[in-house]
């Protein structure tokens, strides 16, 4: 049952995270700016909750999640950059390939085994994802913006194994404000690279901010890394692949963008995949290795 609400955690994590492209999208904010401020809110934000704890984190936790931090920076400036030489198509196409980084990590780091019926689901899944956005696709689309959405994911499958090495052995609180300490010099250095640095001051954008912090920083990461105390991170992995389908959602309710028979085709070949990869047993089932890297019971 614990697992089953997990599961139901993750996907509303998902939810959550899709709101991410909408608020960029609403706010005038640069790109990396906006990131910088998404993080740097929510590390303000959760500082009285956590103050307390942070000396009880030892030293090779705190680089790890330290470190989950700079991967998050690096994959918000790769995303927020791709956009600038590929289609918004191309750019979720590739930003959503991270179980090809997670699948093979969380094998040799976690020996979490891979059993046919998950892959045929993630192939199905993706399968659903390009059908989605088939409308969208174009000859615009440039291979180095294309490379930069598919580094993106890399580092954001980075992001999540480093959050599931530690996850048992803190508050997911402190997890997220230690990782949003590690990933603002980044995104600072990120803007002082790429654009530069804006402080916003109309109202719309302050609280379009402030809902990127609410909705996709603190709600949607911190449920997808709190989710991932009981389920997999492969599961995890293959639950993200159904983010499109919020994104086109909410472009349907918000920017009266239509559903076509295509992309709600697209949407079911989704559901099909995720369900048959999430149906093994094991597949959210805790690890035993993982228990016992940490002398866990």
């Amino acid at each position: 049952m614990k697992s089953n609400l997990s599961i139901l955690l993750a996907f509303i994590a998902v939810i959550c995270l899709a709101t991410g492209g909408i608020f960029v999208k609403l706010s005038s904010t640069l790109p990396i700016n906006t990131a910088f401020y998404r993080i740097l809110f929510a590390v303000i934000l959760l500082f009285p909750f956590v103050y307390k704890d942070l000396k009880k984190i030892n030293k090779q936790d705190w680089i790890i999640v330290l470190f989950s931090g700079v991967f998050l920076a690096i994959d918000l400036i790769l995303w927020n950059k791709s956009f600038s030489f590929t289609t918004v198509a191309n750019a979720n196409l590739f930003v959503n390939l991270v179980p090809f980084t997670t699948i093979p990590l969380s094998y040799y780091l976690f020996k979490e085994k891979i059993n046919k019926p998950f892959l045929v689901g993630i192939l199905i899944t993706m399968v659903g994802i390009i059908v989605l956005m088939s409308k969208n696709f174009n000859g615009s689309g440039n291979i180095k913006g294309d490379l930069l959405a598919f580094l993106a994911s890399i580092f954001y499958g980075l992001f999540l194994i480093a959050v599931y090495k530690v996850r048992l052995k803190m508050k997911i609180s402190t997890l997220m404000f230690i990782s949003g300490l590690g990933s603002l010099p980044i995104l600072a250095l990120g803007i002082a690279v790429f654009e530069k640095f804006e402080i916003p001051t109309s109202v719309n954008d302050i609280f379009f901010l402030l809902a990127l912090t609410v909705f996709s920083q603190l709600l949607g990461q911190g449920l997808l890394s709190y989710s991932m105390k009981k389920i997999s991170i492969t599961l995890s992995s293959i639950i993200i692949l159904t983010q499109p389908i919020f994104s086109a959602i909410y472009a349907y309710i918000i920017f009266n963008e239509t559903l076509t028979v295509i992309e709600i085709l697209g949407i079911i070949i989704i559901l099909i995949g995720v369900y048959i990869g999430k149906k093994e047993k094991f597949n959210y089932q805790l690890p035993l290795v993982r228990k016992k890297v940490y002398n866990l019971k």
